[in-house]
């Protein structure tokens, strides 16, 4: 009986000793705050007033729809996903262009010296599942 109650005793200690709580071992991060200017931001577009509008060349010939607005995992400028060709949704083809070659004109959103031909002969793209 004292030989059980003394090998309960260490099985006790080994479990106590290295049972405890599983802590993070990770380097400790920081977070970089910058200021912004609430003023100008407040002057810019939104992605929800974006998505679904229509882009045209100087021209004002429209040329693509923009379906989506992508940041890469790595943080990169922000895509846009256009929708181009097809009619009505319907054999339509996605591609994507930096948001940086759109301009914002007014109310309606250019791409300078686009055409449909253009962005049709442009890799297709596909969403992740």
């Amino acid at each position: 009986m004292k030989h059980i109650l003394a090998t309960l005793a260490v099985a006790i200690m080994i479990v106590a000793a290295f049972g405890g709580p599983a802590l993070a071992q990770g380097t400790p991060q920081t977070v970089v705050l910058m200021k912004v200017d609430p003023q100008s931001l407040a002057t810019g577009f939104r992605a929800s007033k974006i998505i679904g509008s229509s882009v045209a060349n100087e021209a004002n010939q429209t040329i693509g729809t923009i379906d989506d607005l992508i940041v890469t995992p790595g943080g990169q400028a922000p895509y846009a996903v256009l929708s181009v060709g097809g009619f009505l949704g319907i054999g339509s083809k996605y591609v994507v262009v930096p948001v940086t070659a759109l301009k914002m004109v007014k109310d309606k959103v250019e791409l300078p010296g686009g055409s449909r031909q253009a962005l049709e002969g442009l890799p297709a793209f596909k969403y992740a599942n």
